[in-house]
């Protein structure tokens, strides 16, 4: 039972780690939040209370700008020499699992509190809000794996800003069409068909992240 208890203590070690962090500076995440607030404020200076497709369009957009600020940064406040430490007393892929962990749980939050600004001061056209709740979260975490992925790789190579979009690209806008896709159950009086698969298939690209980080950080993480 300690055997396979091991594994898993670096991963939360370095999580509680990150965790605290965030709630000593809390720097990243009032910064964001009074990004998103005002963001959303002049968009109701601007629109007023915009009708079912566009409002669903200005949210997940939002959440993209929030994912960078917020997700992104992760990597690249972590200095050389912390990352030395760091390689001392861990292992790569707990270092990485312990990054998505936190990551994932932040967009949980930050998806939840942007939500709740959105239907403030943009109304409520849904049709089905607790539906748009489960899928804005689901949203926040799918798009904070992605952009875990990118910053890792981006921290590394010291080209952060021009290799994230590079790579951002090809990997978020698919996504964000599928859950632009997804949300629109929570808009319409009628279910539409192909919805269980549209799920497996967001939630199969997101195992290919988790995958496909847990494989190729190593390799990053020895340069």
């Amino acid at each position: 039972m300690r055997q396979n208890l091991r594994p898993i203590s670096p991963i939360l070690t370095l999580f509680k780690k990150d965790l605290l962090l965030e709630v000593r500076q809390q720097y990243t995440f009032y910064g964001v939040l009074l990004y998103v607030a005002s963001t959303i404020f002049v968009l109701y200076l601007a629109m007023g209370e915009p009708d079912g497709p566009v409002w669903k369009g200005l949210f997940w957009m939002m959440q993209l700008f929030i994912c960078v600020n917020a997700v992104a940064k992760s990597f690249l406040q972590e200095g050389r020499e912390r990352l030395l430490y760091f390689y001392t007393i861990a292992g790569a892929r707990d270092f990485i699992l312990s990054k998505l962990l936190f990551n994932a749980l932040l967009m949980f939050a930050m998806s939840l509190l942007s939500l709740a600004l959105f239907l403030l001061m943009l109304g409520d056209p849904t049709t089905k809000a607790l539906a748009f709740v489960g899928i804005s979260v689901l949203g926040g975490i799918s798009l904070s794996l992605v952009f875990t992925f990118l910053a890792a790789i981006a921290a590394r190579a010291q080209q952060s800003a021009a290799l994230m979009a590079i790579l951002g690209f090809p990997l978020v806008i698919p996504q964000l069409l599928l859950l632009n896709k997804i949300s629109t159950i929570a808009f319409e009086t009628v279910v539409q068909g192909g919805l269980v698969g549209m799920v497996l298939v967001l939630a199969a690209l997101d195992a290919m992240i988790i995958v496909l980080t847990i494989i190729l950080f190593p390799f990053l993480w020895k340069d």
